[in-house]
C-alpha cells in the first residue's frame, strides 16, 4: 500500500490538517503521515510580485527526504504564483511524486467574507487530492464534479466535490 506525507510549513489548525489526512486516505486507500516540515520561505519572496514563487517551493520540498513514503504534499500560508499565472492554489510533478498547496487563498477572509472552518478544510481537501492526482499521473478532468477539474477560483473549488470521477478512478484502478 502506498504512503502519502503530508508536511506542514507553518502553523495550522490541527484539525484542518487531520481532515486533510483522513480524506486523502480514503480518496487513495494510502497511508498518510504529517510531519512538520522548516523552510525559510524569504529566500522564495519575490518581492516585486510579493508572493512565493511555487516552482522554487515545489522543488524544494521535492529535494527534502521522507523516506516512508512515496509521494509528499507540502503545506502552506503563503500567496503562491508561477510566471504564467497571477496565483496558484498549489502545484505538482505530473507523474512524480511531490506537490504543494497553499491554504492562503481558500479561506473566506481573502474575500471579505467571514471566516468559515469547515469551508477553509473542504478546499484544502480538495485541493490536496487534486495536487496529489496529478503525482499520480492525472491530468484536469472535464468533469464539473471531479476533483481533477481545474481550478482557476476559489469558487471552481467550491463546485466540485473531493471525489475521483469514475473515469479518473478506472485510470489509477482504485
Amino acid at each position: 500500500m502506498q504512503t502519502i506525507t503530508l508536511v506542514s510549513f507553518g502553523q495550522f489548525p490541527k484539525d484542518i490538517l487531520e481532515k486533510t489526512a483522513e480524506a486523502v486516505m480514503e480518496e487513495y486507500k494510502c497511508h498518510v503521515n504529517m510531519r512538520d516540515g522548516h523552510l525559510d520561505l524569504g529566500e522564495f519572496f519575490d518581492a516585486a510580485r510579493r508572493q512565493y514563487d511555487g516552482n522554487a517551493l515545489l522543488k524544494q520540498v521535492q529535494s527534502m527526504s521522507f523516506p516512508e513514503s512515496d509521494k509528499s504534499l507540502g503545506i502552506f500560508n503563503v500567496d503562491l504564483f508561477i510566471p504564467i499565472l497571477t496565483f496558484i492554489f498549489g502545484q505538482a510533478f505530473l507523474g512524480g511524486n511531490t506537490a504543494i498547496a497553499s491554504i492562503y487563498r481558500l479561506s473566506n477572509e481573502r474575500y471579505g467574507m467571514l471566516p468559515d472552518q469547515n469551508l477553509l478544510a473542504d478546499r484544502l481537501k480538495k485541493e490536496a487530492i487534486h495536487e496529489l492526482g496529478h503525482t499520480l499521473g492525472l491530468i484536469h478532468c472535464r468533469d464539473p464534479l471531479c476533483v481533477m477539474r481545474s481550478s482557476t477560483y476559489v469558487e471552481d473549488i467550491d463546485q466540485k466535490s473531493q471525489h475521483l470521477c469514475v473515469s479518473c478512478r478506472s485510470i489509477l484502478e482504485i
